[in-house]
């Protein structure tokens, strides 16, 4: 965990988006929250991470998401020295799906 991130404010964030129940409420939520590129941002980031996650290549996620290369080199650099966060979440909404 990152101690910088680490802190009350975060946390109330954290509680906000782990009290919501279905996708309906993540939409209202997330668009109250966030400005559309700041949305559109953070829904690329989790894309290039799951396609890089299933070894697809940089020109393939960069045709598919329209992401930067330097982007895309930041969230491989999270996958691969982060905390294991996406790997986490691609497994569990992988057992989801079961």
């Amino acid at each position: 965990m990152n101690d910088k991130i680490h802190n009350e404010r975060t946390d109330f964030l954290f509680d906000c988006i782990l009290s919501l129940k279905t996708k309906e409420e993540c939409y209202n939520f997330f668009e109250d929250l966030c400005t559309m590129n700041e949305l559109q941002s953070i829904v690329q980031r989790i894309v290039v991470a799951k396609m890089l996650s299933e070894n697809q290549i940089y020109t393939k996620i960069v045709e598919e998401t329209g992401a930067s290369t330097a982007t895309i080199s930041r969230v491989n650099r999270s996958l691969q020295y982060g905390c294991n966060g996406y790997e986490e979440i691609f497994n569990r909404v992988e057992e989801g799906k079961e």
